[in-house]
């Protein structure tokens, strides 16, 4: 870890520092740190300051951010004497590739030229979903990626688009998003990797590994608990006990911290209990610096310094805000230096300590030592004006995560229907680009806002995708109405179309857009699980008509489906990207082979918006509650061409709560190659506290042919089962333990009974992973 220990004194406003090291922050042999730390000391506290800073070139800023009354704007001579960060240049009008890196070029001129040692800034960009910038591919939401389990794969992918912010100039991208869902109706439910904490460490970790891999540092989000507010409110407080933080919010980070290498993290918009993210000391600092070695930068979401004054209210102004956000452990104000401007002045005034700001400094300047910002090369690379940001390459991998993702949930025969006869299309999301891309992809995040602009790529819809797939003289098409809106006269003309019709293929689902403007995404949050609009009206009419139907949701949450069981076939796809189209058109044609399953539940009531990660009282039970929270589809669910049998489980009777054990489970398939998600489950039957009723340790996508058998073992070792105690502290505990594998968390298809033995073992660090292998297969 960097511990400074560089004076309390306050430095001169002006001049440099006599540090006599004579520039030795020049020394391309000296490790990044001890770089960062020499240079540190050649800034005056101005100077210092700036580099904790940022500038967004803007004038809608409101736009893409929750509004800051009274800001800074965008004043261009924030670039004088410095600068930390420059933010999304490419990402926030719709520029071509040319003019973007012109822009950027011109940024890094004026930055460097208004630095006195000519630093130039670190410039970040949004890439959950791809690069958000005109032009670059929209792959698919990480709720897609989380549901074909492939770690390499989502790794792929984001080694493809690391290499594109490189080749452009730009040095930090903000994703992945590694929150766990807690409740469904949350509007950034599309942003996550599901509900799972291993699932969300393993896909999130595998993204960080190949983003890092490119050079392009990783900035996790949002630390820590934002998407288990109080009732799925953006921005909502968070109520949650200690113990359940510690074991299901924050094991995502770790992993993707030890196991991917991310170098930044982004404070959450929330409180815990009372303290803002943003200010809180014990999270940012003893927790991710002094317990968990962390190194790299934090920085601030968007605002989050002056909401400290602004909304939380625990900060009298925002001077007072960069204060309590700097005492904290935040090294970079995004998007825009609103708070930490003031720093030199708190400083002199002896009310802020030097030393924090010294910090800082030097965690954000190594980053710049790294990503070879001071090396003879320019910042923005020659040639950069020719980066093809929507290559073959990157359709390629946005189509293969595409395929992997579209979860099949019915089928009763009615996708052979299709093969023959004529097919209505009907439903809002059919013939609505906007429902197969997420809200932080270019086309909806930024071109939603210039009305009339083309997309710059191509972003087939489901019904040209089908038409493409079936024939276009097969098929014919009634909107039925809006996504956001009831139109009875549009059911009604829908309703026409599918008696006239042999299939109907309703599409519904969302629109993805930011605060208000869509049915999912940053803001979007939704007062129960029926789908929006008059969409559940319009299901229900078709259904009603007695044709065969096949429902088809493009979403960016699970819905609730239980009133649609005349459905004679289910297919879900959580905003599959550009080249999602083709590949649900391809479920319903045969020519894909459905394999993903579900990284949340699909509710069968409204209401019901709780995960499956719940203890014995939190399951149905009649005789407790009225509500039954029984999911239409649980969680790791999914239907393939194959027909797997989980034949055994095989494990030694006991387990040390030092030690490891082996699992090995063997599947049967005695229907069509297949793809199979071989999941691994833990149960607690006595523990001494509350654990979930049933838990995933492990899991593995395996190919397994027709006719064979495959054996996969886990390596479970016992830290994998810890658990945060009765009194904070992470320990085994001895006990019975049930191992369960099956295809979904609620089918227990194989079990086998373990002791575990010994002294609770105390831990400092979790084990993140549950390592496998797999056999030959066998005939």
């Amino acid at each position: 870890m960097l511990h400074d220990t560089s004076s309390t004194t306050a430095r001169p406003a002006t001049g440099r520092t006599d540090t006599g090291n004579q520039q030795g922050w020049r020394d391309r042999s000296l490790p990044a740190a001890e770089r960062a730390r020499l240079l540190t000391a050649e800034l005056t506290l101005e100077e210092k300051a700036a580099q904790l800073g940022s500038v967004w070139v803007t004038d809608a800023a409101d736009d893409f951010a929750p509004k800051l009354e009274d800001g800074p704007g965008t004043a261009a001579d924030a670039l004088e004497g410095g600068l930390g960060q420059l933010t999304r240049v490419f990402g926030t009008e719709p520029v071509t590739v040319a003019e973007g890196v012109r822009r950027l070029r011109e940024l890094q001129e004026r930055v460097v030229a208004s630095s006195r040692l000519g630093i130039p800034a670190i410039a970040h960009e949004e890439c959950l979903t791809g690069l958000a910038a005109y032009g670059a591919t929209a792959f698919p939401t990480p709720l897609a990626w989380a549901a074909t389990f492939d770690e390499e794969l989502v790794r792929e992918m984001a080694e493809a688009i690391g290499s594109d912010m490189r080749a452009l100039g730009i040095h930090q991208g903000l994703a992945p998003v590694v929150d766990v869902v807690k409740d469904y109706r949350w509007g950034r439910v599309e942003e996550t990797l599901g509900e799972d904490p291993y699932v969300v460490s393993q896909l999130g970790a595998a993204y960080v590994a190949g983003l890092e891999s490119t050079g392009i540092i990783s900035t996790l989000k949002h630390f820590a608990g934002y998407a288990a507010s109080r009732g799925a409110r953006n921005h909502g407080p968070v109520s949650m006990g200690a113990r359940e933080f510690a074991d299901t919010v924050l094991p995502p980070f770790e992993a993707a911290l030890r196991q991917g290498g991310a170098r930044s993290v982004m404070t959450s918009y929330t409180d815990i209990d009372g303290v803002p993210s943003s200010s809180n000391r014990h999270l940012l600092t003893t927790l991710l610096r002094d317990r968990w070695g962390f190194e790299g930068t934090v920085v601030a979401d968007y605002w989050a310094v002056p909401f400290l004054s602004a909304m939380h209210h625990v900060a009298v102004d925002t001077a007072d805000a960069g204060r309590l956000a700097l005492r904290a452990g935040v090294d970079v104000e995004l998007p825009q230096t609103a708070a930490y401007g003031e720093l030199p002045r708190l400083i002199r005034e002896g009310i802020v300590d030097e030393r924090d700001l010294d910090r800082s400094v030097q965690r954000h300047l190594r980053h710049k030592f790294e990503v070879g910002l001071f090396d003879d090369a320019p910042p923005v690379p020659p040639g950069a004006e020719s980066v093809d940001l929507d290559s073959s390459r990157n359709r390629k991998i946005s189509s293969r995560i595409a395929e992997e993702s579209v979860v099949l949930l019915r089928d009763e025969d009615a996708l052979a229907l299709l093969r023959s006869g004529s097919i209505a299309v009907i439903g809002p999301a059919a013939d609505q680009f906007r429902s197969l891309v997420g809200c932080y992809a270019f086309p909806n995040h930024v071109l939603s806002k210039h009305p009339g602009h083309d997309l710059g790529i191509r972003i087939p819809t489901v019904l040209a995708a089908i038409r493409e797939e079936f024939g276009a003289d097969r098929v014919r098409f009634e909107a039925g109405g809006e996504i956001t809106s009831a139109d009875p006269d549009a059911v009604s003309a829908a309703v026409a179309l599918a008696r006239d019709s042999d299939v109907a293929v309703v599409v519904v689902g969302d629109i993805a857009g930011l605060f208000g403007d869509g049915t999912s995404g940053e803001g979007c949050d939704a007062a129960d699980l029926r789908l929006p609009g008059g969409q559940d009206a319009l299901v229900t009419a078709v259904l009603e008509t007695g044709v065969p139907t096949v429902l088809v949701v493009l979403s960016g949450r699970p819905y609730a489906l239980g009133t649609y069981g005349k459905a004679r076939a289910v297919v879900q796809a959580f905003f599959p990207g550009a080249d999602g189209a083709a590949a649900v058109a391809g479920v319903l044609s045969g020519r894909v082979q459905a394999t993903g399953r579900l990284p949340v539940q699909i509710p069968r009531y409204p209401y019901a918006s709780t995960t499956y990660l719940q203890p014995a009282l939190g399951l149905p039970n009649p005789g407790i509650t009225a509500l039954d929270n029984t999911p239409l589809y649980p969680f790791g669910f999914g239907l393939t061409r194959g027909a797997i049998t989980y034949e055994t489980i095989t494990a030694a009777e006991t387990l040390s709560t030092e030690g490891s054990l082996d699992a090995a489970v063997t599947i049967r398939n005695d229907g069509d190659d297949t793809v199979e998600v071989v999941q691994l489950y833990a149960a607690f039957p006595s523990a001494p506290v509350v654990r979930p009723a049933v838990q995933l340790i492990g899991y593995a996508r395996i190919p397994i042919g027709s006719g064979e058998s495959r054996t996969v073992s886990f390596r479970i070792d016992s830290a994998r089962l810890a658990i945060t105690g009765e009194y904070g502290a992470l320990g085994v505990d001895p006990g019975p333990l049930r191992l369960i594998a099956g295809p979904s968390a609620a089918e227990a298809a194989v079990t086998a009974e373990v002791a575990i033995v010994g002294e609770r073992r105390l831990l400092t660090e979790r084990a993140l992973r549950t390592p496998w292998s797999i056999s030959s297969p066998t005939s």
